[in-house]
This record gives structure tokens, sequence and C-alpha cells, in this order.
């Protein structure tokens, strides 16, 4: 068979490997799960500890696709049924997003603006293993990709990767050579009529192209027709038209006589009901315009009917769905409402974001789960980086000077809970594996006053805290035990940009201050009401000509939900408010009654219009 060779295909002689490394996921968020399922959830691990919970939840998984498609395998490899794709396949395309700041709720005038949002280093450097040496590396990404797909695809399953003129041609080499070109089935052509342009350049680009496999010959369709036009269909038919007694038209079908079939008379609104057989030429479905109601603001956006075709054509009731690139999330929103499984993933936050308010916004939308890599990917990393991962301690301590010089601060040893200082401010840096907690937090200060005179660094009553996390209650508890101890606070997110070792070698790392949440509750009896009062977001990565556009402290809050029975288990978005298209505004109050008299923990997750999250926990006591 002839092969298609590129830089990066062969090592040593061999082919390059896509990496398989399986990590555990963890489950972020769950939405949309009633209270009874929940608890169901609950005690059930408590009788079956050891046992994997079998109730199917649909996945949102936001990851780098070669950490997310291994970390699959271990329990769907040869299980999903349909895979489709959409990879970027234009060199210009990049993670950037429109972001929307939402009206000022207290004026009458229209406040909304949009900026856009640059890609941050992670997302960066994603394009860079796409597109860093050209098509070269599109090659060897989409070749691994598409290696780590055929071993996820079930037997009988299908797949469809939707690509334009740009790398069609080679990705079709690519694709012949991992699924076989005995199991090639169809290339699609979707054509999208539209605004004609005149070029002396080139003909007009009106389609793209989804290239159609089976993993193997027991791959089938599902028969779809396709509705004609009523008029079209009669031009082409070529038939007279009679009319009987009743008005109702009628032709001679003359089909079949070849094979000693007699004519006979066949009435014309049934012929044309029946529709035709669907072909490889979709001309049908119209790409999506910037005021079509479908839109949610996301560039590459593919219209649900396109992927309801799909969906219909190749597979059936709760089969199961994977899309790796979800973008909008059109493909799961398609499958959710055709009564598949489904699971979709994206490396970009505002995809991630963008997919949650879609999928809640659909009619008696079934449970979902957000799920990440999390701490078993910093530990991963932690392992590959550092030396010594079999001296546990000695691996820690380099781990906490790394982060202290990318702090640009100078490390300390001999303390347990102070690991550096910058300006005068003693560093507590946070474990991969763990948030930092109010305990932490505890133990840092009273460590602080036990060195102060003795340590040099220690020249005022400051304390930063560095974390890949931090627990719900440190803005508030930890911060009111540190004002008591006279000690100055804040509080940092170590980046995940901290993973990718050209933006450390770059110096492009920057540590954000956590949002601030201010909330208020009221409780009447068994009536709770939980309203936001204030959010305070650090604007670094917003431009400075917008942050003056903001003039009420709720524009920079794109969507919020609450937790109003948490049991720390998974934040369960029991209700939301969010910004659309259709509804720009949000709820600032959130209502609930309660069942039953008792101590409550309510959680309260906000996410700001560049897609992160803010979680803040209260208790109340229902009596």
């Amino acid at each position: 068979m002839t092969e298609l060779i590129w830089e990066g295909k062969y090592k040593d002689g061999k082919k390059a490997t896509p990496i398989r490394i399986a990590l555990p996921f963890q489950t972020i968020e769950t939405i949309n799960e009633s209270k009874q399922q929940r608890q169901k959830t609950l005690d059930f691990f408590v009788a079956e500890p050891n046992s994997p919970y079998k109730d199917w939840r649909n996945r949102l998984i936001w990851g780098d696709k070669k950490y997310v498609l291994p970390s699959l395998l271990p329990e769907f490899a040869g299980k999903i049924n349909l895979i489709y794709i959409d990879p970027p396949f234009n060199v210009g395309s990049d993670f950037s997003f429109t972001a929307t700041i939402g009206d000022n709720p207290e004026t009458d005038e229209d406040e909304t603006t949009k900026f856009v949002k640059q890609p941050n280093i992670i997302e960066q450097k994603a394009y860079r293993d796409t597109w860093g040496k050209g098509l070269d590396s599109y090659m060897q990404w989409f070749y691994e990709t598409a290696l780590l797909l055929k071993e996820l695809l079930a037997e009988d399953g299908c797949i469809y990767v939707h690509l334009d003129w740009h790398v069609c041609h080679y990705a079709k080499a690519i694709l012949d050579e991992v699924f076989g070109y005995e199991n090639f089935r169809n290339e699609i052509i979707w054509y999208y009529p539209g605004r004609e342009r005149l070029s002396e350049n080139k003909f007009q680009s009106k389609h793209d192209v989804i290239y159609f496999y089976g993993k193997s010959e027991k791959a089938k369709l599902n028969p779809i027709r396709k509705e004609w036009d009523r008029e079209d269909r009669i031009k082409a038919m070529r038939r007279k038209i009679h009319k009987d007694e009743d008005g109702k038209e009628w032709f001679w079908e003359t089909r079949g006589q070849a094979h000693g079939v007699d004519a006979y008379k066949r009435y014309l609104d049934e012929y044309i009901d029946k529709g035709g057989a669907l072909n490889d030429v979709w001309d049908d479905i119209q790409f999506l315009r910037g005021n079509h109601p479908e839109r949610v603001a996301y560039d590459t956006q593919k219209p649900e009917e396109l992927l309801s075709r799909i969906i219909t054509a190749s597979s059936k009731d709760n089969d199961l769905v994977l899309d790796a690139f979800c973008g909008s999330g059109t493909t799961a929103a398609a499958a959710e409402k055709l009564n598949r499984r489904w699971i979709t993933c994206d490396l970009g936050r505002f995809s991630i974001h963008t997919a949650r308010k879609r999928f809640l916004g659909i009619d008696n939308v079934k449970p979902f789960i957000v799920q990440n890599l999390g701490k078993y990917e910093r530990q991963q990393w932690m392992n590959a980086e550092f030396e010594n991962p079999e001296d546990r301690l000695k691996q820690e301590r380099t781990y906490k000077h790394f982060i202290i010089e990318l702090y640009h601060a100078k490390p300390l040893d001999g303390y347990t809970w102070l690991h550096g200082a910058k300006a005068g401010r003693m560093i507590h840096v946070g474990s991969v594996e763990a948030p930092v907690t109010v305990e932490d937090i505890k133990s840092s200060i009273k460590e602080f006053w036990q060195l102060v005179g003795k340590e040099k660094s220690a020249q005022v009553n400051g304390v930063d805290f560095l974390g890949w996390d931090f627990a719900f209650d440190v803005n508030e508890t930890a911060k009111q035990f540190a004002a008591e101890n006279k000690v100055n606070v804040s509080f940092k997110k170590i980046p995940r940009e901290v993973l990718e070792k050209k933006a450390v070698e770059q110096g492009d790392i920057k540590f954000y201050e956590l949002a601030s949440l201010n909330i208020d509750s009221k409780i009447d009896k068994r009536k709770t009401s939980i309203t936001l009062h204030d959010f305070i977001i650090p604007p670094d990565d917003v431009p400075e000509e917008v942050q003056g556009k903001i003039t009420h402290w709720s524009q920079w809050i794109d969507y919020w939900a609450v937790d109003w029975n948490y049991r720390d288990d998974t934040f369960h978005n029991e209700w939301q408010s969010y910004r659309t298209k259709q509804i720009p505004k949000i709820e600032l109050t959130a209502n609930n009654t309660y069942e039953a008299a008792g101590k409550y923990t309510v959680l309260v997750k906000v996410i700001d219009i560049l897609g992160n999250d803010t979680t803040k926990a209260i208790q109340i006591e229902i009596k």
C-alpha cells in the first residue's frame, strides 16, 4: 500500500506512537441530577466502596486530548459506537474567543460590550503541537489521534472526520492507513449556499468534506431518506401528471417494465412524501449565519441538523457517541436530543463553559458530569519533571523550590509550612495533590510568628499562599484568622501553564489572586434565599479599555450555580442562572425550600466572563 511519509512519523526506524498514560478522571461537577438519584449514589458508595457506580452519566471533559483519549481507553476501548470529530484544519485556527460583558442591571442604557480573549499558554502549546512545524506536525498529531480513536471505536462502529480543502487530502491518506482503505465508505460533500464572491485567483470554496469510515465490515448504516422539493422533483421525473375524479394527482410508474413489471398508477403525494435515498452530496443543510437562533458565539459551530443526520445514520438509541473536539458542544447536544449517550472533551476553558450552558438549555437534559484530570495530571508531571520519585520528601522539596523560583522568590529550607520569601513576605506552596486548607493557613501563620526575629527574610507581617486549588472557605475563615493574628495574607493560584515547559522557559507564568465573592443568605422557616452582593476578580486578562466599561460588579459574571446540600462529594448543580444571546441578564438571587430541618452546607459556584470559576461555601441551619 502507498504510504504518506512526513517528518516525525518514524523514530529510530519505528513509527512514533501516541502517549499512552491512562490517568483517572476527577469529577468536578454533577449537573441536573435529582436529589433521589444523588442519595442513591451516596448509598451505593457506602454499601459498595470498591465498586464503580454503574449508572451512566454523560461526560463533558476539560483537558488535552493527548491525555484524555488514553485515559478513556481502560473503560471504553472497543465500546464507542460512533465518533465524530471536527479537528482544526486551518493553520490560522487557535483558541482565542470573543468574551461578552453583560449589561449593568442598574442603568437603562445597553452597556453590553465584547472583546477578544487571546489563548493562554496551555492552549498555545496545543496549537504549537498541531501546527508548530506546519503540515508535518499536523499530520503526526492527526495520525496519533486517529490511532487512539480507532482503539476506542467498537468493531461495528463508525467514524466521521470533518475537514475542508486545507488538509483533507493528507488526512484521507492517514485515515486509510489507520482504519484501512477497505473500510472507507464515503467522502461526503457538505455544500453550503450563501453569499457569492468573485475572485481572480480561484473558484469560491463552498463545501466541507466529511470522511466516513467503518471500523470493519460489521459497521452498518440506518437508511435515511432525503426530503424532496415538490416542484424540483416533478421536473426531474419527466412524467405526465394526471388528476383523478377527486383532484388527486397521479402518474404512470413505468420503472420495472424491463423486468416484466406492468406500469401502474401511482399517486404523486405518496411518491413525493416518501423522499429519495440520501446520497453523498448534502446540499440541504444551511451553514449557521451570525443571527441564527442556534448560534452560541462560537466561530467553528456546526448546525445541529448536520450532526443529527450523522448520529441518526450511524447509531441507535442509547448508543455511545464521542466527540474529541467539543467546540460549542453541537455533537453532544444533538446526541442528547436523540437519546444517545455521549462523551465530549476539549482543552479550551471557554469551550467547556459554552457547552455546559448549551446543554442546560435542552429541555429535560439528562444528568451529566464535568470532569478533568486534575491532580493526577499534576502528579504525572511531578514524577516526570523532578528527580527522586522514590524519595517523596526530596521530590517535594525540589517541586517547592521550582514553584518558589517561578514566583521570583527565594527558597527557604528548614521549616514545615513556610517554603520561601519575597520582598519581606513569607511563602507557602501547596501540594499538587490537595487544596490549600484553612488548617494549612493557620499552621503557616503560627510558624510565621515562631520565626519572627529569627528569620531575616521575614521583614513584614505577610504570607503569600500559592496553591493549585484552595478550600472553599479560605477567603473568609482563613482571612479572619490571619487578621486576628495581625498577618496580611494573599491567596494566589498556581496556573496550569506551569505544566508547560516552554511557558516556564519563556517566563510566561503569572500567579493570579483568587477572586472574592460576597453572598448573603436569608432563612424563613424552611425557605432559603442566596443573593450575590459583590464579585471581585483580578482583571489581568482583560484589556484596560474593556475594564473601564465595567460599571457594575455583576458584569464580570457569566454564570452561577448553587448546590443546596453539599456533602463533600462533588458540586451538584441544583440551580443556575446564566447569560445567553436570547436572555443576556442573570438573576442575582436563588431560592430553595428544604424538605427537612437540619444543618446544611450551601456551595455557590460563579464562572466569570473568561470561564474561570470561583466557589464559596456557607453554613446554614433550617429549624
